[in-house]
Parts: structure tokens; C-alpha cells; sequence
């Protein structure tokens, strides 16, 4: 089966401003991202789990047409990226609500910048509203409602204007621990009714496991993909606990496994930049001093 995604040898680097003192500042590249290969099939769930700092982001930024590459590409049905487009929706941590618009104008503002009409699109709003459980609550503020709501109301509003593919930056991290575990489930109900391509990234291993029908593990920084796992669960809504299953803990360990060592390495190159940075920080008081 031709890929939905295809992510070819995809590179991407930052360069970052060092402050040198009281000389002038200089900047040095950071790879973020090295020799990035996946496919990700039509209609499937694909997780993404790495860990912190390792580009899991900007790889999501990368597949939205945010950033470019700096080499490598990305293609979508076999077509290169060419920025932003209403064909990928996207779910942030953080809700990206407009807080002057009801539930249901937030559900509709896709569908108004594709040039819905106003009674098409209200039918079509008011359809996601219920497919997220928030009937009811369409005429409710962002502040009105609770955590799990509002990210309930994201991706209605992502699903609304019907993108071919859903890309989810660890959508239910800032969730209490129930409420994550509801918004799983409500999430997986979701994918199976519509059938949407998803690309979701996140740092829970449980849920990675629970959500993915593979899972892509990443190294630490640079990031690159270190082992993709098929995940053999097929009815992850029904009502038997899957996270009880033997099958489903040993997924959960091998992953760890594959994850533990680049966690250490992360941690190491966070102290190291921690470090960097507080002796930069000494060095231009120093030269601060001097130079009085």
C-alpha cells in the first residue's frame, strides 16, 4: 500500500545565538532532527514517543508545513509539502481556543476560513460537537468549561473542516490522569468512526501503546527513529481492560527498553547545556567586571 506520509531522510537544525560577553555574539548549529525515515499508512494511528528534547516537536511542526526541512522531504500522497494546508489538522497541548467564541464558533472557524456556508457549516459543527461528547455545550466559552472540554473542543474543530490527516502534539499531557485516560478511549472512538490518518506524539509509553497501531521510538537528540513496534491490539474500546493484558505490559517494557538509554543520554545533554550556559553566565560578568 502507497504511504499516506512518506518522511524521507529528513534533517532539520537550528542555529543558536551563544552569548560570548562582552564579544561580539556568536551562533552554532544545533541538529534537532538526522536521517528521519517513516511511512505512515492511510487511515492508520502511528505514535511517536521519544524523549525530552529529541524533536519530537519539531517533527510535528515539520509534517504541519510550519518549518522545512534542511534536507530530506516529506511527502503526502506522494506530493511534497508546501507549507500550511487545510488537508492536516493539527491539536496542540495547549487548547488554542479563541476565548471571545462559543464552543460552537470555535467548531467552525475551519469551516468559515474554507468558505463553508453558514448553515452548511453550523450542521457540520454541531455533527463534531456530538461526536466528542459535548452536546449541550455549544454555546459555553473556553472559560466556562473544564480542561478535558476544551481539548474535547479542539479537536472537534480540527476534525470539523475534514482533513485527511490529524497531527496531535501530546494533546492530553497537561489532563489529570482520569481525564487522559477518558479522552484515550473518547479518541479512539473517534479515529474508528472516521477513519482519519493520525500522527500523534507523546511521552507516556502506556499511552503510546494503548493509542498506536505502531509506535515509532526516538532516539535523544538528535532524533532519528530508532525501532518502529507493531502494536497487535485490535478492539482497544471495548470494555476489557487492555492496560491489564500481559500482552499489553510487555509491549509497555519493550519500549521502555528501546526508550531508557536515550532518556539518560537526554538528561545528560540537558546538565551539559545547563551547565554551558551558567559558565557562559559567569564568563560575561566577569568581562562586565573587567571592563569597569
Amino acid at each position: 500500500m502507497t504511504a499516506k506520509i512518506s518522511i524521507q531522510h529528513v534533517q532539520k537544525s537550528f542555529r543558536i545565538k551563544r552569548n560570548l560577553g562582552h564579544l561580539a555574539e556568536n551562533t552554532q548549529p544545533i541538529s534537532a532532527l538526522q536521517d528521519i525515515n517513516l511511512d505512515v499508512k492511510q487511515g492508520e494511528f502511528m505514535v511517536i514517543v521519544g524523549p525530552s528534547g529529541c524533536g519530537k516537536s519539531t517533527l510535528l511542526d515539520l509534517l504541519a508545513g510550519l518549518t522545512k526541512p534542511n534536507s530530506g522531504q516529506i511527502l503526502l500522497d506522494n506530493k511534497p509539502l508546501a507549507g500550511p494546508n487545510l488537508d492536516r489538522g493539527i491539536v496542540f497541548q495547549q487548547y488554542a481556543l479563541f476565548p471571545w467564541k462559543t464552543t460552537l464558533q470555535n467548531v467552525e472557524f475551519g469551516l468559515e476560513a474554507k468558505g463553508v456556508g453558514k448553515k452548511e457549516r453550523r450542521e457540520i459543527a454541531q455533527q463534531h460537537i456530538e461526536l466528542v461528547g459535548l452536546a449541550g455545550f455549544e454555546n459555553r466559552f473556553p472559560h466556562e468549561l473544564s480542561g478535558g472540554m476544551k481539548q474535547r473542543v479542539a479537536i472537534a474543530r480540527s476534525l470539523a473542516y475534514d482533513p485527511e490527516v490529524l497531527l496531535m502534539d501530546e494533546p492530553f499531557a497537561a489532563l489529570d490522569a482520569q481525564t487522559r485516560e477518558t479522552l484515550q478511549s473518547e479518541l479512539l472512538r473517534i479515529w474508528e468512526a472516521t477513519k482519519k490518518t493520525i500522527i500523534f506524539i507523546t511521552h507516556g509509553i502506556e499511552e503510546a501503546v494503548y493509542l498506536g497501531q505502531r509506535v515509532a521510538v526516538m532516539t535523544s537528540r538528535p532524533g532519528r527513529i530508532k525501532k518502529v513496534i507493531t502494536i497487535p491490539f485490535e478492539a482497544r474500546t471495548s470494555e476489557e481492560d487492555l492496560r491489564a493484558k500481559p500482552e499489553f505490559v510487555q509491549l509497555r517494557h519493550e519500549i521502555w527498553d528501546l526508550l531508557k538509554d536515550e532518556v539518560s543520554r537526554a538528561q545528560e545533554q540537558e546538565k551539559t547545556k545547563t551547565l554551558k550556559s551558567f559558565s557562559n553566565g559567569k564568563s560575561t560578568l566577569k568581562g562586565v567586571a573587567g571592563d569597569g
